[in-house]
């Protein structure tokens, strides 16, 4: 897009610069005649971060645009739009979406964007910042309508970029640069939630089984060689014994029961028999 300033070279485009060459002349000569009091609005001012586009009969005076700092304007022919250069965000009203598996999400994101060009802004596109905000909000949609649910939530980053790239592309032309987009959140219905909520359960569930019964086999085994030990030393069970003693005892108890060994009561069969 490139917007021109040039004459034609027609005879009515000769007899509009006549015009404005005389027009220009008399607004001198009001400036002239009314000072000083006119350079209260003949010296315009616009701060470091902005840019001041100028038309004069309808036609841009400078290509680069005035600023930053003072220019001379004319009342009665010019015509100012201060475009402000600095980095600009906004918003993307939450997007109610039909996903590819057929999911419903509301989806938002935010979008940084700043004027490269403040000619092509206010002369290629009416609202600028109005327009950028509807582009994102299609674009957004357009993008996430194409993936699973499965995709949004785990591809933010990616989206991101998709969408920084497309629009980046699509204002160009108005003179704008995306900066960076971010995907926001991403809501679920409430249905869904609770159905997710239930599946994460279960499936920690079966974990934390699988965990158990692998626990309980490590113990079995550790229980089987404890045993097989014990079994080839008698003085051992007897070491043990004692020492579970003093752990009951270590606890405060009233109350001690002592085992009474099989092989005692063995030995009392025998003598009755």
């Amino acid at each position: 897009a490139v917007v021109s300033t040039q004459s034609t070279g027609s005879p009515a485009s000769g007899s509009n610069m006549v015009v404005g060459y005389l027009l220009t002349l008399v607004s001198f000569l009001i400036v002239i005649a009314t000072f000083p009091l006119s350079l209260f609005f003949v010296i315009k001012v616009v701060q470091q971060y902005e840019k001041a586009v100028i038309f004069r009969l309808g036609e841009i005076k400078n290509k680069e645009g005035a600023g930053p700092g003072l220019f001379t304007y004319l009342p009665c022919l010019d015509e100012m739009r201060i475009v402000d250069m600095r980095t600009i965000s906004f918003d993307v009203a939450p997007q109610e979406i039909l996903t590819k598996d057929s999911v419903t999400v509301t989806v938002d994101a935010v979008v940084y964007y700043r004027i490269r060009d403040a000619i092509w802004s206010v002369c290629n596109v009416d609202d600028v910042q109005k327009a950028t905000k509807l582009l994102a909000q299609t674009t957004l949609r357009n993008m996430l309508g194409t993936r699973t649910l499965a995709g949004i939530l785990s591809e933010r980053e990616m989206i991101a970029h998709g969408m920084q790239s497309t629009l980046d592309d699509a204002t160009d032309p108005w003179g704008v640069v995306v900066e960076r987009v971010e995907v926001k959140d991403v809501k679920l219905p409430k249905s869904l939630q609770r159905a997710m909520a239930a599946e994460a359960e279960a499936d920690r569930d079966a974990r934390a089984k699988v965990v158990a019964a692998a626990g309980e086999l490590k113990a079995s085994k550790a229980l089987r060689e404890a045993a097989d030990v014990i079994t080839e030393s008698p003085a051992a069970l007897q070491l043990r014994y004692l020492q579970t003693l003093c752990t009951v005892a270590a606890e405060k108890n009233s109350t001690i029961l002592f085992p009474i060994p099989i092989d005692i009561m063995r030995s009392f069969a025998k003598k009755e028999a």
